[in-house]
């Protein structure tokens, strides 16, 4: 069984960098031919894909926020992270981390609980 735990602060302030950690367990972040995505959901709105990075190490970005958005992995413990950089509070949302199982196709079979991110001064 995998399972995704989301982690990082709750509250950020407006221009600083939003960084969340995405720890993977029961599966590895390695393995052929899954993709891991990062995903939020603003509050009354519908869920936006923001990126995601492969098995292989290649990452992809939203185009609406890839001059923001930095996604990385540690593939020593298992986990990938999020960095969103110039927030405003148009990014408070419920962030999610994500297994996409059939290539970016958004066919996710496992996510994480998610966790909220507020951004205020």
């Amino acid at each position: 069984q995998v399972q995704l735990q989301e982690s990082g602060p709750g509250l950020v302030k407006p221009s600083q960098t939003l960084s969340l950690t995405c720890t993977v367990s029961g599966g590895s972040i390695i393995t052929n031919y899954y993709y891991w995505s990062w995903i939020r959901q603003p509050p009354g709105k519908g869920l936006e894909w923001m990126g995601a990075i492969g098995y292989s190490g290649t990452t992809y970005y939203s185009p609406s926020l890839k001059s923001r958005t930095s996604i990385s992995r540690d593939t020593s413990k298992n986990q990938f992270t999020l960095q969103l950089s110039s927030v405003t509070p148009e990014d408070t949302a419920v962030y999610f981390c994500a297994r996409d199982h059939e290539g970016l196709r958004g066919t996710y079979d496992y996510w994480g609980q998610g966790t909220q991110v507020t951004v205020s001064s």
